[in-house]
C-alpha cells in the first residue's frame, strides 16, 4: 500500500482510534504451493495494549492449512470511502474539466504472526474477549470450556490470536490539495450526501491544516 507523507497518520493514536470503530476486515494468508493468497472476511477484536487481534472461524475452513504452513498474515480494513469527481478536484484558476477524479478512503493493514489456538480453555478465554468487544451489554450465557451452550461448540471452531508485528495506515483525503480545493470538496460532499460522504468529509475536515493568521 503506497502511503504518501500527506496521507500518513499523525501518530499511532489516529489509526488505533479509527480501528477501534472498525472491526470487520479481510485476513490474507499466503496460499499453498501454486495457490494465490487465501482471503477470509471476518470480524475481529483488536487490542492496542496487547498489540494483537483475536478472532475465530470454523474448523473446516481451508485457511487453517495455509496458516499452519506459513503463519505470516495481513489483516486489512478499509472504510469511510467515497468517489470524488474530477471537477471537484480542479486546481483554482483551471477549467473544471481538467480536474482528475480520485477515491477517498481510510485503510489500516496489520502484519501479523498467526497463533492457532485449539486448547478449550484458551479458546473460551479468547471468545470471552470477543464477546466483551462485540456484545458488552451482555445478555448471553457465560463462555466456558465445559458449560452450555458454548462448551459443546468449541470443538467445531479454532481460535486465532494475531500478534501484530507491523502496522500501516493511510488516510487519503486530498491532503496535498490547496485549502481552497479542499473546502470545495468538503462543500460538494455535504451537498451530495451519498453513502460514505459524511464519514469521508469528517476525515477531510479533521485532517485539514488550520488557517494561518
Amino acid at each position: 500500500m503506497l502511503i504518501h507523507p500527506w496521507e500518513a497518520p499523525s501518530d499511532d493514536t489516529e489509526w488505533q482510534s479509527w480501528l477501534a470503530g472498525h472491526d470487520f476486515g479481510q485476513l490474507a494468508g499466503n496460499g499453498l504451493a501454486g495457490d494465490p493468497p487465501w482471503v477470509q472476511p471476518l470480524h475481529f477484536a483488536y487490542d492496542a495494549d496487547r498489540h494483537e487481534a483475536v478472532t475465530h472461524f470454523a474448523r473446516p475452513n481451508p485457511l487453517w492449512r495455509a496458516l499452519e504452513a506459513d503463519p505470516s498474515v495481513l489483516l486489512s480494513v478499509v472504510d469511510d470511502y467515497t468517489f470524488i469527481p474530477g471537477p471537484w478536484q480542479a486546481a483554482e484558476g483551471t477549467p473544471p474539466e481538467h480536474g482528475v477524479p480520485t477515491s477517498f478512503y481510510a485503510a489500516v493493514q496489520l502484519r501479523c504472526t498467526a497463533h492457532v489456538v485449539d486448547d478449550p480453555e484458551e479458546k473460551a478465554e479468547l471468545l470471552r474477549r470477543q464477546m466483551a468487544h462485540f456484545q458488552p451489554e451482555g445478555g448471553s450465557a457465560p463462555v466456558t470450556a465445559d458449560g452450555p451452550p458454548y462448551g459443546r461448540m468449541l470443538s467445531g471452531i479454532r481460535a486465532l490470536r494475531l500478534e501484530v508485528t507491523e502496522a500501516r495506515a493511510k488516510f487519503k483525503y486530498a491532503g496535498k490539495k490547496s485549502r481552497e480545493v479542499q473546502e470545495r470538496i468538503a462543500r460538494r460532499l455535504a451537498e451530495r450526501d451519498g453513502p460514505g460522504d459524511a464519514a469521508a468529509r469528517s476525515h477531510q475536515l479533521r485532517r485539514m491544516p488550520p488557517v494561518r493568521t
